[in-house]
């Protein structure tokens, strides 16, 4: 929705867009116009002084990717700094864009970061060449297919091994939005440390009015052949979300794997819906990341050899 209260025909945008608002505030992307081929819009990431321009086809989610048209306003940056970072979103834009899914939130959440540590570059006067700073930038080591990471600041003081993070599309509901993720572990201190990497390094998440989180962990002693298990939740504050969020990895089978849903609370009262919104973007990470088969997928796999 824009400052004028304009409204997009496409479903999947107008949930995108606001979605991306209730994160990261309300005026983050901003609908400027539409046509019957294109809408158009400005795009504001998180502390960054410049602002861009984005065309969103008509076929877009499905069949056509958006397109970064340029900067809106360089907000007094750097010279030159607003082509760089035009080209870096390009860039994570052709790889976050899968035919059928919305990316914003992923070029948010990829793109932020690189065109930060962009900007500090520019501030601190860098001598590097920029052209090939952006080439190098999009030959940074691939993650597992169309899962969205986040990016570690240079600033991050922590040492813990980034966690490959798995992200659910973002889903919002009464101004409450939700978001999962999902990294494999195998031991305790290993997930507990994913969970104070990803506060530590992310301060939206870590402003979120809940991080639930549940994990299960399977682990055989090589000396002694025997198994230990281990499962645990936590509702930060939102009672009995962790219990039910344990639950479903139960009952998907799923082991080695930590899940944390972050809620942002518009401030609208869900009541026990909230339940299923947490349960639906888990379940979305879980499969996503490979940790579970799709539930079609199980079903075919029980019935086979039946007659």
């Amino acid at each position: 929705m824009s400052q004028d209260g304009r409204v997009t025909q496409n479903e999947a945008l107008a949930d995108e867009l606001e979605a991306l608002n209730s994160i990261y505030g309300p005026n983050t992307i901003v609908l400027q116009s539409e046509s019957a081929t294109e809408a158009t819009a400005v795009l504001c990431l998180p502390e960054l002084p410049f602002s861009f321009l984005a065309s969103f086809p008509s076929e877009y989610p499905f069949d056509a990717p958006p397109t970064i048209v340029g900067t809106q306003s360089t907000g007094g940056s750097g010279r030159g700094e607003g082509e760089i970072a035009v080209s870096i979103l390009r860039d994570v834009v052709g790889r976050v864009w899968v035919p059928g899914q919305v990316c914003l939130f992923d070029l948010v959440e990829e793109g932020g970061p690189l065109l930060q540590q962009q900007h500090e570059h520019h501030d601190h006067g860098a001598s590097e060449d920029h052209s090939t700073n952006v080439a190098n930038r999009s030959a940074s080591p691939s993650f597992p297919e169309t899962s969205a990471h986040d990016l570690i600041s240079d600033a991050a003081s922590s040492n813990i091994v980034p966690p490959a993070w798995v992200l659910s599309e973002p889903l919002t509901a009464n101004k409450s939005t939700f978001v999962a993720r999902a990294a494999p572990v195998s031991t305790l201190p290993e997930a507990m440390d994913a969970i104070s990497h990803l506060l530590s390094t992310n301060k939206k998440v870590a402003g979120a009015t809940h991080n639930i989180t549940a994990w299960r962990i399977q682990a055989k002693n090589a000396q002694t052949g025997t198994s230990t298990t281990i499962q645990d939740c936590d509702d930060d504050g939102e009672t009995a979300a962790g219990g039910r969020l344990l639950h479903l990895m139960q009952l998907m089978d799923v082991w080695n794997v930590i899940v944390v849903v972050t809620r942002w609370y518009g401030g609208v009262k869900l009541g026990p819906d909230r339940f299923r919104l947490i349960n639906t973007v888990a379940r979305e990470a879980l499969v996503k990341g490979g940790f579970a088969k799709e539930e079609g997928e199980k079903s075919k796999s029980k019935g086979k050899g039946k007659k």
